[in-house]
């Protein structure tokens, strides 16, 4: 398990466009991803997120930061109309960093976050059923299995359900 101090959330910068494209540039994330995150994960692809992100008040987009790199990301996408008590929360991580707990300590101070700064009750995030590493840490979390919408989501010309997990705001308080 990472030590938790070693692990940062920030604003992405512009000193993190090297990082950002070694480490997404992986086609095992982009396999787990919408295919709106683009592979190749070029410098240019790194540039444009990081101009699109870098100046958000409040930031909804953080890097993931350890050792002093930006080794992964993790944000929400607040929702609008009747569902603007929501929120979609996603994240990624470089493979090298995988299996180390850093997820699970990013996805934790997300939600605090999250439920501190926006007038949300509630975190959803879609993950594919193959997915199982999320799922797992979905789980760590306290996020709750609450749809399987079969055969909804096409990825590499493969169909597969979406799980949507979700974690109200009233649970949060529970469990934290």
């Amino acid at each position: 398990m990472i030590n938790p101090d070693n692990v940062i959330l920030r604003n992405w910068q512009i000193k993190d466009v090297k990082s950002l494209a070694k480490n997404a540039n992986n086609k095992k994330i982009h396999d787990m991803l919408r295919d709106s995150f683009p592979y190749p994960y070029t410098e240019m692809a790194a540039k444009q997120w990081i101009g699109m992100v870098e100046s958000e008040n409040p930031v909804t987009n953080f890097a993931i930061e350890y050792k002093g790199s930006a080794i992964g990301g993790i944000g929400i996408i607040k929702q609008t109309d009747i569902f603007r008590k929501s929120a979609e929360i996603g994240y990624w991580l470089g493979e090298k960093y995988w299996n180390k707990g850093i997820t699970t300590i990013s996805l934790k101070a997300m939600i605090e976050y999250s439920f501190k700064t926006f007038d949300i009750n509630r975190l959803f995030a879609h993950i594919f059923e193959s997915n199982v590493a999320s799922i797992r840490v979905m789980s760590k979390c306290g996020f709750k299995e609450e749809a399987r919408l079969k055969d909804t989501v096409i990825k590499n010309n493969k169909i597969q359900d979406c799980l949507i997990f979700s974690l109200l705001k009233t649970d949060y308080k529970l469990i934290s």
